[in-house]
This record gives C-alpha cells, structure tokens and sequence, in this order.
C-alpha cells in the first residue's frame, strides 16, 4: 500500500509559487484559484483565507492526483487519491489520511472495500483477491486480518477467527456438496535457544489445520426449505405406496366375500 509520507505529502502552502485567483481584502488566496508550487506539484480548487478548503484537485509532480475535499490544506471529507504505481483509494478522509469508509483497488486489481482508521484497514472490511476470486469477509486491525472472519473461495469457504492475518482456533471448513468439516487451526512450535527472545509474530511459520469431524451432509432442496427427517420421509413412502396396497385389500376383501356366500348357498342344500 502506498506511504503517505512519500507519495502524499503535499506542499504547505501559504503564498507560495505562482498563484492565478480571487483574493479577500487582505490579499489572501480566498475562493477560485490556481496554484503551481515550487516544488512543482500544481493545485487548482478552493481557497479560504490562504488555506485550501472545500473542493480541489491537487497534482503531485510524480503523477499522483488527489480529487476532492480539503480543510486547511489537508485532504478532508471525500476525495479519490489515484497513486503512481496504479492503485487508487476513493471514500472517506480525516486530516489528510484514510479514516472511515472507502475503497482501496491495488495495481494488481485487488480490492478492499471497508473501515479504516488512522490511514490503515480497520474495522470490518471485503478484501477480493482478483487472481483467485476469493474474498476475506471480517475484522481488521491496524491493516491485519484479525477477528471473526469467512474467507470464501469458488466451491468451500472457511469460517473462523483471524490474528495478524492468520486463522487460529476453532473453526469449520463448508463446502458446496453439503458437508461441513470441523477442526482448529495450531501454531506450530519453533525451537529457540535460551537466550533468543520471544519471536515476532509475523516470523511465526503459518498455523496448521487439524481436523476434527465431518459433519453429516445437510440435501439442498428448493427455495430453502428444510429436508424432511428420516420417519417424516418413511410416511412419505408410505403414503405413496398407500392407493396399491388398498387395492390388494379391496381384492382380499372380494374373495373372503365370494367364499362365504359359496358357504351358505351350500348350507341351504
């Protein structure tokens, strides 16, 4: 993700470089301008007594570009900021970082969709990966993975918790053919000498998943209607087989009938 420091950072204007616009009695930058600035970047919006404020475009000299709200000459408000490398963020600013709601496409066309705070992903958030189509749906802390969380691919996904951006505890694997396998994800112990400190947890080797349980297959029927149980299926039968085995009845019935008057015309004899 691209720095603030190095690619945002924009010139602390006051009544530098070149400016073409309105002024206040006080011949401060006030209204409809614009600026180019020694540094070579060029701002072309509104002013409030010398400060940018309220909406304007400011283009940086390495092709960077921000588009939208400003107070006191910080990005504030909405904007879209369109980064050299490709990627682009569009939503919410707060004295000139990402803070809010926005949406962040990176130059290899993934996105994430969500809260962020302090200039990073925080909150609940949609991460898609382009590549896969794979998407991680749940919590983040300062631009971690981390809380409960489904990360949903083509035909399964996983249900569980997250820490600094990988599963951990108990959870569940769901696929599409109807089953559920139920496990929980282990770290992995790593040897270390007495005197080595605690290792960070980003250098820890990734958790493993150690299954439990399948859980028995759940049918899909229709318009999400549950599956009959196994006595309301056998009565099902039943019933269908019911019209056939009252007509054996009926048949059985007839021929007790036949006998018994066979039996009293030969009585009368």
């Amino acid at each position: 993700m691209s720095d603030l420091s190095s690619e945002e950072a924009e010139e602390a204007e006051a009544d530098l470089g070149e400016y073409d616009g309105e002024r206040n009695a006080e011949g401060e930058r006030h209204g409809r301008g614009k600026a180019r600035l020694p540094n070579g970047d060029t701002y072309d919006g509104e002013y409030e007594r010398g400060f940018r404020n309220g909406q304007g475009t400011y283009r940086f000299k390495n092709g960077a570009r921000y588009i939208g709200q400003y107070l006191q000459n910080k990005k504030h408000g909405q904007g879209i900021f369109f980064y050299p490398d490709g990627s682009k963020y569009e939503g919410d600013w707060v004295n000139d970082q990402r803070h809010g709601y926005g949406q962040y496409t990176y130059p290899n066309g993934d996105t994430y969709t969500g809260e962020w705070r302090d200039h990073n992903r925080h909150g609940q958030g949609t991460y898609v990966y382009k590549d896969t189509g794979s998407k991680y749906v749940g919590g983040w802390v300062k631009g971690n993975q981390e809380g409960a969380a489904e990360l949903i691919h083509l035909n399964h996904r996983f249900k569980g918790r997250y820490l600094n951006g990988n599963p951990v505890g108990h959870g569940k694997y769901v696929f599409d053919i109807g089953c559920e396998q139920h496990g929980e994800y282990i770290q992995a112990e790593q040897d270390k000498g007495e005197d080595e400190e605690e290792i960070e947890p980003s250098l820890l080797a990734a958790p493993k998943w150690k299954a439990s349980e399948i859980a028995k297959l759940t049918l899909w029927t229709p318009r999400g209607e549950n599956p009959p149980s196994p006595r309301e299926a056998s009565l099902a039968s039943s019933e269908v087989l019911s019209p056939a085995r009252d007509a054996e009845e009926e048949d059985e019935g007839n021929r007790e009938e036949e006998q018994n008057k066979d039996q009293e015309d030969q009585g009368e004899e």
